[in-house]
């Protein structure tokens, strides 16, 4: 007997109704981005793997899916070089692209070949797969969707006060209540002086970025290891630990950073993101959170993510502020900021909390019996009017026993069945039967438009 098909660990099929679901949260998103002035693009499934690597940090490129080369790709390998089965350097022989691990950079490198066309500040959003060759666990994928808006060619602060009303305004439509925890990398960089460790900058802020999943003492473990000393980890202890609300913390970190100019821009850029969004009273938590660092090497300002309250998950949204991006694609002094939605982890959340309407389950309106060619051939020139005044209508493929096609519908949550028989076709009318109740009556064409379309 033939094996029975799989698919790669980390990845999933949908069925129609978790695809209605999915979609309609690919749909809030999609508005809420237009609502806020956002332009669509898209940019390949794979990129140059001299666009990506470098860009993620040493553990990002780790998990890169590299695609490997069409044709004869050991031409130019040496039998030495083979033996060798060194991984690392084989694969930059083999494979010269691969899968993006995000939409940012391959966003930065469309802004750098596309600049003469693009008028700054451009505000683009894409809703497209990513891939990373990450352990699958729960809600960790292989692949998965992301939603990312950005603007590009501003400085303002204004565009990271318009990115927590778009977070905002997303979950409360997707009614998930969420806390939008907000840090900036100035302040982590200062931290980083302060200390006396401005050199391990990267490892102090890979290590922290872990703190909810490792724990206090997982993270000291891990900065040890990275050669961080006792010294340095004993003036950390107090800003990994501050408590109080956000005005608190950020008096506090103040009072640490004083003297420290990297520090004290990022506490006041942060102070006026966290006082003008407290002035447009959102409905979420927004959180200064110290801890907060973002492992990506790219950001340079102020960081986002995003936590559902009511479902132990991973972040569900985050981003932050990158001014030198562009600039490994040559094109410097180009700030850009962005958020991306993890659509994945969302519809995880939906489904845990059944936060889904009932009208976000796209269902066909309206099933037609198949009686026979003639009844056949009649409902279809109704189904074509229907159709035109917004109605989800379909037939039964072939002529059948009326159990079976009633069978059909109840399978499908079909709530309306028309039949059509001899009678009808000679008055003008369609019994039309609503599957919930039971109920049948004689409807014109127009009355079951009108019936639908409330």
């Amino acid at each position: 007997m033939a094996a029975k098909p799989s698919i790669p660990k980390g990845t999933r099929d949908f069925s129609p109704i978790e695809m209605s679901k999915r979609n309609y949260i690919f749909d809030t998103i999609r508005r809420a981005f237009h609502l806020f002035g956002f332009q669509q693009i898209e940019t390949p499934a794979m990129e140059n793997l001299t666009t990506l690597m470098g860009k993620y940090g040493e553990e990002g490129d780790k998990l890169l899916f590299k695609i490997q080369n069409s044709g004869d790709y050991f031409n130019g390998i040496t039998d030495e070089e083979l033996l060798s089965r060194n991984a690392q350097k084989l694969a930059s022989k083999f494979c010269e692209k691969g899968l993006r691990y995000d939409l940012t950079v391959p966003f930065a490198r469309y802004v750098v070949m596309h600049r003469n066309d693009i008028v700054f500040p451009f505000k683009r959003y894409q809703i497209q797969p990513v891939w990373r060759a990450d352990r699958p666990q729960k809600g960790r994928y292989r692949e998965f969707y992301q939603c990312d808006a950005d603007v590009i060619g501003s400085d303002s602060l204004l565009n990271e006060v318009e990115l927590v009303q778009l977070i905002d305004h997303v979950f409360t439509q997707l009614k998930i209540r969420v806390a939008i925890k907000i840090n900036n990398r100035k302040i982590l960089a200062g931290i980083a002086e302060v200390i006396g460790e401005p050199e391990k900058i990267i490892d102090i802020t890979i290590a922290i970025d872990k703190l909810d999943k490792i724990g206090l003492d997982g993270v000291i473990a891990e900065l040890k290891e990275k050669g961080i000393t006792e010294a340095s980890i004993e003036k950390l202890l107090p800003i990994l630990q501050a408590q109080g609300n956000n005005k608190e913390k950020l008096a506090t970190i103040a009072e640490v950073l004083k003297g420290n100019a990297t520090g004290e821009k990022g506490v006041e850029e942060i102070s006026f993101i966290l006082d003008t969004v407290a002035a447009l009273q959102v409905n979420s938590e927004v959180e200064l959170d110290l801890t907060l660092a973002r492992g990506l090497n790219y950001y340079t300002g102020a960081i986002f993510e995003v936590k559902a309250l009511d479902v132990a998950i991973g972040s569900i949204s985050g981003g932050g502020r990158y001014d030198n991006l562009t600039g490994v694609f040559g094109m410097d002094g180009t700030s850009g900021v962005g958020i991306s939605f993890g659509a994945d982890r969302i519809y995880d959340v939906m489904n845990q909390l059944n936060l889904y309407p009932e009208d976000s389950i796209i269902n066909t309106q309206v099933l037609f019996v198949n009686f026979g060619d003639k009844e056949a051939a009649h409902s279809l020139g109704i189904m074509n009017a229907l159709r035109r005044s917004g109605v989800s209508a379909e037939i039964y493929p072939e002529a059948g026993k009326m159990k079976k096609q009633m069978g059909y519908a109840n399978s499908h949550n079909i709530p309306y069945v028309a039949i059509i028989g001899e009678s009808e076709m000679e008055n003008g009318t369609i019994a039309v039967k609503d599957m919930n109740s039971g109920e049948q009556k004689q409807l014109t064409t127009d009355e079951l438009a009108q019936l639908l379309t409330k």
